[in-house]
């Protein structure tokens, strides 16, 4: 199964995030340069709201060009879901296999047959990341988001810091999430880019 644990913090402007992109502690960390990406996310739903009645999250999102399709689900453990993604152009019939072959649930193939998928909402934003190396041996990427969360008609301006573990175990990131807290007065964000674009008209 693919596992997501990821910190997400709330920033209150674009400046916060160059502040903290150059903070001594994280450049300490780092071992990869720090990358610009242009995002561009697409939630999708049944016309009956299948996955999110579920808490399944299905998306498409422009990666710098690229297009890779992704599930999340929820699972019981703080800061983690459920998450399989490939690279594909649609979500189409041959997109849900390859996801299944993943190791995705078999949920999926029984909500995307519930009814042609549809847009719900979505996000336009710039992602500046980079990998990080803790003592232990454990990695995470620092990722950067600003931009705006997309519903039907409306958009909201948003800013926030991600940390997602990518190798080992999660103590030093938690650390780190309280460091950045505690020295930058941020606070984490509770709800998905998803779950807020989602409440937008």
């Amino acid at each position: 199964m693919g596992k997501e644990l990821e910190y997400k913090l709330e920033l209150p402007d674009e400046s916060s995030l160059a502040l903290i992109f150059s903070d001594p502690e994280l450049l300490r960390l780092s071992f990869s340069e720090c990358h610009v990406t242009q995002m561009e996310t697409t939630y999708y739903d049944t016309p009956d709201r299948c996955f999110s009645a579920h808490h399944f999250t299905l998306r498409k999102r422009l990666e710098g060009g690229r297009s890779i399709v992704c599930l999340k689900t929820p699972l019981p453990q703080s800061h983690t879901r459920g998450e399989w993604q490939i690279p594909a152009k649609e979500i189409n019939e041959e997109a849900v296999k390859r996801l299944l072959a993943a190791g995705a649930p078999q949920e999926l193939l029984l909500f995307y047959s519930m009814g042609a998928l549809q847009p719900v909402c979505g996000a336009q934003f710039q992602r500046r990341h980079m990998m990080l190396q803790f003592s232990d041996g454990s990695q995470a990427e620092l990722a950067g988001d600003h931009g705006f969360l997309l519903g039907q008609r409306e958009k909201l301006p948003f800013t926030e810091l991600e940390l997602e573990l990518y190798r080992g175990e999660p103590q030093e990131m938690r650390k780190l999430v309280r460091y950045l807290c505690d020295q930058y007065a941020l606070s984490e964000q509770p709800k998905s880019k998803y779950a807020r674009a989602k409440a937008l008209e």
